[in-house]
């Protein structure tokens, strides 16, 4: 640096910034500043709405830039954001000609020296109703105040949550003026969206665009017309989250509600694996209904899961059915001619149920047993003629007791065919239920899946 060299700017005091300044006149200009802010403000009053024509609307445009979305609380059907609000206008009593103040063209105020338009929320949720920082405003020559505060809102959202967690929401960000009608301030947006430049990404919502809109409504306390500056904000839910914590452990909890048709029935777990999945998929609907408003629209995988619910009860009721038929027992009646058809015959070939010894193609005829009269050719056979000196058969009563053993041994043999054709009646149920069930499951999931895409 040069000998006599001086600073090239000087930082004003009480916030006044000035252009540019030539060397070794920085006293000079900081005297200009003081000067400059004293007559500016000599007569001037920030309560009254500084237009030289009472008449006329003051022109207030409006700019948000979204920062950062805090929080979106869909229960309470409330949006945090971080914004940035941009506000300018022109105040006729605030200009200067900067050749007569040493070439100062703007200077910067704190806001509450000049007057302000009440531009606020409309939508606001907050229970403190904070407005926006009380930062410096921008002042120019000319009487073009500049005026940018960030603010963090608590909005009104409308959620609709029906297609959750592929969902998508809008809401809305509505500015206007609290006292002023449409015929002293017109208020309008700068740009046609709001400003996503430096928008901090948000890991559960994806931001789609945020276009704005004017509108002028008349209210009906009041009959003069009220401006308003309405930004639409159009979220998209990233349902990775979701799908891996809520959807597809419900997907592989139900694929185990149809197995439990093909455990055997004598392992008594049967009607226990059914009760634990119903209990699993309460636990899963109660965490979705937590985080959910209250409303009549039901989200898509609360449906799934009311579905999926309902499909496990008719599942356990029908195991339950089933087991019944399982152990009914020898005393059971025969098993009818028709379910001999269509079950023991028809649904066991087609679904390849057969019993030890017997292949699918070609079952074992039911109701021989699989044992004829000539596996044991001396049980209930006929005795016939024998020399009278080597054969019994002149003694009536061992004749009598031998054949009473037999009866008794046939009709047990009878009972047992019986008992086992309902048990062979109980396996094919449960074996078409099973795959009935799984095409239901797979159904569901691909129905839920097509809803949301």
């Amino acid at each position: 640096m040069e000998p006599g060299a001086r600073l090239p700017g000087w930082l004003l005091a009480l916030g006044l910034a000035s252009t540019v300044l030539a060397p070794g006149c920085g006293g000079a200009q900081g005297r200009l500043a003081h000067k400059l802010l004293h007559d500016l403000f000599a007569n001037y009053s920030s309560a009254l709405r500084p237009a030289e024509d009472t008449d006329r609307a003051l022109n207030v445009t409006l700019q948000v830039t979204l920062s950062q979305i805090i929080d979106m609380d869909e229960r309470n059907q409330v949006l945090t954001s971080y914004l940035w609000v941009r506000q300018a206008w022109l105040d006729a009593h605030l200009t200067w000609d900067k050749d007569a103040y040493g070439g100062i063209d703007s200077i910067r105020i704190p806001s509450s020296y000049v007057w302000r338009p009440d531009i606020v929320l409309y939508n606001n949720a907050d229970d403190r109703f904070s407005g926006s920082m009380e930062t410096n405003v921008v002042l120019r020559s000319d009487g073009h105040i500049m005026w940018d505060s960030p603010a963090i809102t608590k909005s009104s959202c409308k959620v609709d949550v029906s297609y959750f967690p592929f969902d998508g929401q809008q809401c809305r960000l509505t500015f206007g003026s609290w006292t002023y009608n449409g015929n002293q301030i017109d208020l309008r947006n700068r740009l046609d969206a709001g400003d996503l430049t430096d928008f901090v990404e948000n890991v559960e919502w994806e931001v789609l665009g945020m276009p704005a809109t004017r509108n002028v409504v008349t209210y009906g306390c009041c009959s003069e017309p009220y401006p308003d500056v309405t930004y639409t904000l159009l979220l998209k839910r990233r349902a990775s989250f979701y799908i891996f914590n809520l959807l597809l452990p419900c997907v592989m909890i139900s694929f185990l509600a149809p197995l439990g048709f093909y455990l055997p029935a004598d392992s008594g777990e049967k009607v226990s694996l059914g009760v634990t999945v119903l209990l699993a998929l309460t636990v899963f609907q109660l965490l979705v209904a937590e985080s959910m408003p209250p409303s009549e629209s039901v989200p898509l995988i609360g449906k799934y899961y009311i579905a999926t619910m309902t499909m496990i009860a008719a599942s356990t009721a029908l195991t339950i059915f089933i087991m019944n038929v399982h152990h009914c027992g020898p005393g059971a009646r025969p098993v009818p001619p028709w379910a001999r058809r269509l079950i023991l015959h028809h649904l066991a070939r087609a679904l390849c149920v057969c019993e030890v010894g017997e292949s699918c193609s070609s079952p074992r005829q039911a109701g021989t047993g699989g044992m004829g009269p000539q596996e044991h050719p001396g049980v209930g056979a006929q005795p016939g003629p024998c020399p009278r000196s080597h054969c019994l058969c002149h003694h009536h009563v061992l004749l009598s007791s031998v054949g009473y053993i037999a009866g008794c041994f046939r009709r047990h043999r009878a009972a047992q065919r019986r008992a086992g054709e309902w048990k062979k009646v109980a396996k094919v149920m449960d074996r078409f239920f099973m795959w009935v069930f799984f095409i239901m499951v797979f159904l569901m999931s691909v129905l839920v899946i097509g809803k949301a895409a």
